[in-house]
């Protein structure tokens, strides 16, 4: 039997579907196009192109993992993030949509140096330095298997001259002040783990909880902003859509002035700043 594109696509969407995954037939574009090294745009105008058999079991091994819950990044092994795309693995946060309020509210203000903690993919730093000439920043996370994944995604966007990755344990090695400290920190509370989504299951745990009441990096991260910002400096974080009030009152405590919570595009608060009064 000559197999054709169309058919790959029939196959992978009812593979998917059957596994009870959303937009099956998108995901099956997805993961095609990848086995065919092109662009899911693209399977439409190729639908009657032939298709190698070996090329179809790679596929549908791929749709078995997906079924089972594995991340599509983790499959396809990137995610793009405002605008760029960023190597993914099972040892770092995969980037999401949420994080972009973070970004958008960071490059509304000025700055010139950058210190990101908790830094995983480095998508929040990097994304930061690409968009901000010619700033320098800084990423710390606990992780050394996230900081290599950090590091090549550093290469790959072009910006490893400006950014400088280390293994520190929040400010624990960090020195020097920064105009600008972001972070997604672990936010989720230690009993609402059991909840989440099945696809969160396969993210290092350590970048989703404290194990505890989910406020434990946001202490710590505002307890020590203060002898590492610029006067006038800001740090920003983002925060579960639960958590506005809670961090919002840590920033106060800390001294921080100015301090707004920021919503997402689903209006849900995402983002807390604050600027160090200097």
């Amino acid at each position: 039997m000559n197999l054709t594109v169309q058919d790959g696509l029939t196959a992978l969407t009812a593979k998917l579907a059957a596994g009870g995954i959303d937009g099956a037939g998108r995901e099956a574009r997805l993961i095609l196009s990848h086995i065919l090294d092109t662009t899911p745009d693209r399977m439409s105008l190729i639908a009657r192109d032939p298709l190698a058999s070996d090329l179809l079991d790679r596929a549908l091994g791929l749709a078995t993992r997906r079924a089972g819950g594995t991340p599509m990044s983790h499959i396809l092994g990137h995610r793009d993030f405002w605008g760029r795309r960023f190597e993914v693995t099972a040892d770092v946060l995969d980037p999401r949509p949420e994080t972009e309020t973070l970004i958008a509210a960071a490059l509304a203000v000025p700055f010139a140096s950058v210190l990101d903690l908790g830094t995983g993919s480095g998508c929040i730093l990097l994304t930061l330095l690409a968009e901000r000439l010619p700033a320098r920043g800084l990423g710390a996370d606990l992780s050394d298997a996230a900081l290599a994944v950090a590091r090549r995604n550093a290469a790959a966007l072009g910006v490893a001259d400006r950014a400088r990755l280390i293994r520190s344990d929040w400010f624990a090695e960090i020195s020097g002040s920064f105009d600008l400290i972001v972070s997604n920190p672990p936010y989720i509370a230690a009993e609402e783990m059991p909840a989440l989504a099945p696809e969160l299951s396969f993210e290092p745990r350590m970048a989703l909880t404290d194990e505890r009441d989910g406020l434990t990096a946001y202490r710590a991260i505002t307890a020590g902003a203060g002898a590492h910002l610029t006067p006038g400096g800001r740090l920003m974080v983002e925060i579960g859509w639960q958590q506005g009030a809670a961090v919002a009152e840590l920033f106060q405590q800390a001294g921080l002035s100015g301090v707004q919570i920021l919503p997402d595009l689903d209006g849900r608060d995402r983002v807390v700043s604050g600027q160090h009064p200097g």
